[in-house]
């Protein structure tokens, strides 16, 4: 695709400076950008690759005040404008028609809604709802009654175990699990284990995305929630009955033990660890590869392990600096007192 600068600054809201005729055919980073490519920057940090950069043109904030040899395209939001832009020239993926594969296997009292696209080796079980547009790729699997939205996206070899519920236009990306077990065990005198039935279900908001390889347990009793607009990395594990609510970011690697409640708005860093029956209030920011064991009040920012208020952790952070400088007093200490004691004069 090939797009005249002047044109795509319009589109992405933005204010150009430079040569409006440029032609420009895709998206880059600002270090690998070519000739005819859009990149951008946001953080000042990246000013000696402005400055370098082969880009024909380069997004940034209306406040950017660094050396570029290329177009500017001035936005409120130089992230925000690029994503815009980057998805004009995304790949389209091959148009999914509506209508049922031939190797699809759709129960007798399933419902499709309008529009529905299900691909090659998809099973929709007794009493699934599939809603109008959406599309199943191939080798979905959509339980005993479950119910998918409008406009959703399943891609291959996603899960959707029986009685869950998801919302419309939710995306759930290749192997995601929706609706497996929870994890539960009685001991037995023995010391074996016997299963305790997880009789609840899973419960997906409006415009959720789900990265590849995650798992959302069903509910021991109840539902596990998942609110609208959550936004869900690769490989996350979320245990039963665990709650999460509107807007929450949880990034890769992340897992939230059981009936645990995670407020609005709130981001779990990647490979943070999240005990059970915990709260986490809204708007807080765990760091990456923080253990948290206790509930975190709305609004703070927690991290390390054991998680702790990231004053605290920098506190900690620039004792742990000094221990080389203190250790070195310490070992003189020690050599004076030593060399005192060998000079005194003990009592005959």
């Amino acid at each position: 695709m090939e797009i005249a600068l002047a044109e795509l600054a319009r589109k992405i809201g933005g204010t150009l400076e430079g040569d409006g005729a440029l032609v420009i055919r895709g998206v880059a980073g600002v270090r690998e950008a070519r000739e005819g490519d859009l990149s951008f920057v946001a953080n000042p940090r990246y000013a000696p690759d402005v400055a370098q950069t082969r880009a024909s043109a380069v997004i940034v904030d209306r406040k950017w005040d660094k050396p570029c040899s290329a177009a500017l395209i001035r936005c409120a939001h130089a992230d925000r404008a690029f994503a815009e832009a980057a998805m004009i020239f995304a790949p389209n993926a091959p148009p999914c028609e509506p209508g049922v594969h031939p190797s699809a296997v759709i129960a007798p009292d399933a419902r499709l809604g309008e529009g529905v696209s299900v691909g090659p080796l998809c099973v929709v079980e007794a009493g699934a709802v599939i809603g109008d547009r959406t599309v199943l790729r191939a080798c979905v699997y959509v339980g005993f009654q479950s119910r998918v939205g409008s406009d959703g996206l399943l891609h291959p070899n996603v899960s959707i175990r029986e009685n869950c519920v998801i919302g419309d236009r939710v995306i759930l990306h290749n192997g995601v699990v929706v609706g497996s077990d929870g994890f539960g065990y009685t001991v037995e005198e023995d010391g074996s284990r016997r299963k305790i039935p997880q009789i609840g279900t899973v419960e997906i908001g409006n415009d959720v995305e789900i990265g590849a390889n995650t798992t959302v347990d069903r509910a021991r009793f109840g539902c596990t929630r998942i609110g609208n607009g959550v936004k869900i990395d690769n490989l996350v594990q979320i245990g039963h009955n665990v709650q999460v609510g509107d807007y929450t970011v949880v990034v890769a690697q992340t897992g939230i033990a059981g009936s645990t409640e995670i407020g609005r708005n709130v981001i779990l860093a990647g490979q943070s660890g999240i005990a059970g029956h915990l709260v986490i209030g809204d708007g807080a920011v765990i760091g990456g590869q923080s253990g948290v064991g206790k509930d975190v009040p709305p609004g703070e920012t927690w991290r390390g392990s054991p998680a702790r208020p990231i004053r605290e952790m920098m506190k900690a952070d620039a004792a742990l600096l000094r221990l080389p400088q203190m250790k070195r007093a310490l070992a003189d200490l020690e050599a004076r007192v030593r060399k005192l004691e060998g000079g005194e004069t003990r009592p005959g």
